[in-house]
């Protein structure tokens, strides 16, 4: 049987939380609970489900990771959310801060064919608006290479590659500074014991806290081409 929107969104979740995982195919079924927002039993009952239907596989004390089956599924679902983003932030000119709940929303009811006419009104984007890889029609996901700006070397060229949070608030202040995927920067200075950067983006400096820059993920610029 085809997989419900339900079973695609736990799937999806799955797959985002192992792809950060470098690596490591299982995860925690308390980890898929935590970003589904629902209770243990509730996870426990829809991981049976889609054990049963061939989407993923459990094992004691390491965890479930997906079968192929369960991964294309999963790839198709993400590929059609953030398509859906770039369509709403590049065509119909939506805030990168306002689309991602809205896509959950749209993307469950579009067909094949309605994202694919919104790929091509969107230019082929090959990231959302968010900065994440798309996978392609085939269920090929591209390997980004990035890492979190606190942890990037002073002097630095960098690019913002991703931005790790759906937070509306962070999400907006961070398009006030400039900082959206693509954007080019200069790490000027990083003060230790978790004290701020100090970023050169253009003409202007900017100063942003430990924390936040946590949540930007930053590459070089061959690398946010994902070639």
């Amino acid at each position: 049987m085809s997989a419900s929107s339900a079973m695609q969104e736990y799937l999806a979740e799955a797959y985002r939380l192992a792809y950060y995982q470098d690596d490591d195919p299982y995860i925690s079924t308390s980890a898929l609970a935590k970003v589904m927002h629902v209770s243990a039993p509730a996870v426990t009952r829809m991981v049976q489900r889609l054990k049963e239907d061939g989407y993923l596989e459990h094992e004691p004390y390491r965890g479930i990771y997906l079968t192929p089956r369960g991964e294309r599924e999963a790839l198709l679902c993400i590929r059609r959310h953030r398509l859906v983003e770039c369509f709403l932030v590049d065509v119909m000119k939506f805030g990168w801060h306002e689309v991602h709940d809205e896509a959950d929303t749209l993307g469950a009811m579009v067909s094949d064919e309605v994202v694919s006419r919104m790929e091509q009104m969107a230019g082929f984007p090959r990231r959302c608006p968010h900065g994440e890889p798309i996978p392609s029609v085939e269920g090929a996901m591209p390997r980004v290479k990035d890492l979190p700006l606190n942890e990037a070397h002073p002097g630095s060229d960098l690019v913002v590659s991703r931005v790790n949070t759906h937070d509306v608030h962070m999400l907006d202040y961070l398009g006030q500074l400039g900082l959206k995927p693509g954007t080019r920067f200069h790490l000027l200075s990083r003060a230790p014991f978790h004290g701020p950067l100090q970023l050169r983006i253009g003409d202007e400096v900017q100063m942003i806290g430990h924390e936040l820059a946590g949540v930007l993920r930053v590459c070089g610029e061959t690398e946010f081409a994902l070639a």
